[in-house]
């Protein structure tokens, strides 16, 4: 794989793990990462990976450019022992189809499914989290099974529900506030991805893991109400574990 270090402006500093999307990638990020956050560099200000990617934003009149690009260096060739660390695998309760779900029907013609099989290859998954962006929470999932990748809309819808969870050629994803989307919708989670009063404001994180569980319309209606009291308890588990 080869590793690439330019300047992102004038003010951070771009480390390219070559450019296929997959999980070693991201373990090579997530390496990298362990070692350069460890070191509390003075002047940088935050650090954001992406599918192949690492953006270092730093503060200029605290540290240089070609400083903190010898560090980098550094750092890549101390990585390569550190192991990933152990990831946790979210259970995220989804209520597939109706009218909060109005794509299920399209996914599963689209690729020749019933709209059970579309549910079973979906939420019969551990899903990794490459990353969180686009809007605060949402993460970008890999790993979804191609025999129900699907098209994005040809026209995105001006509004979806937070909570939502979409199909967009071969990702999926759950949007965490109602924004315009041009992912197939095919399902709803009663779950607060982000909550900005929280000390903790993403559910979600990158490097660990989200798998799906069907429910019906009326447990998804009392975890919500659950959830909106912050009542309910995301089930988890350690990859590889148990749920705890």
């Amino acid at each position: 794989m080869s590793i690439e270090i330019v300047p992102l402006g004038d003010s951070a500093i771009r480390i390219s793990f070559g450019n296929e999307i997959d999980v070693s990638a991201h373990y090579q990020i997530n390496r990298f990462l362990q070692n350069f956050r460890r070191q509390k560099i003075a002047g940088v200000i935050e650090c954001v990976p992406a599918y192949t990617s690492i953006g270092i934003f730093y503060d200029p009149a605290k540290i240089r450019y070609s400083k903190i690009e010898k560090m980098v260096y550094c750092i890549l060739e101390s990585a390569t022992g550190l192991k990933p660390i152990s990831p946790i695998v979210y259970n995220i309760p989804v209520y597939y189809g109706g009218k909060t779900g109005p794509d299920l029907q399209y996914v599963a013609e689209y690729n020749n499914l019933s709209e059970k099989e579309v549910i079973h290859l979906h939420s019969n998954k551990e899903y990794l989290v490459h990353m969180i962006g686009f809007v605060p929470g949402f993460p970008y999932l890999g790993g979804l099974n191609k025999r129900i990748s699907s098209p994005r809309l040809e026209r995105p819808r001006a509004k979806i529900a937070a909570g939502s969870v979409g199909i967009g050629g071969d990702q999926t994803g759950i949007y965490p506030a109602e924004v315009p989307s041009g992912w197939r919708i095919i399902g709803i989670t009663p779950l607060t991805l982000f909550d900005i009063e929280d000390d903790k404001p993403s559910l979600l994180s990158a490097g660990n893991y989200v798998s799906f569980f069907p429910v019906e319309h009326e447990e998804f209606l009392a975890i919500k109400e659950l959830a909106a009291k912050k009542k309910y308890d995301v089930l988890t588990y350690k990859k590889g574990g148990q749920i705890t």
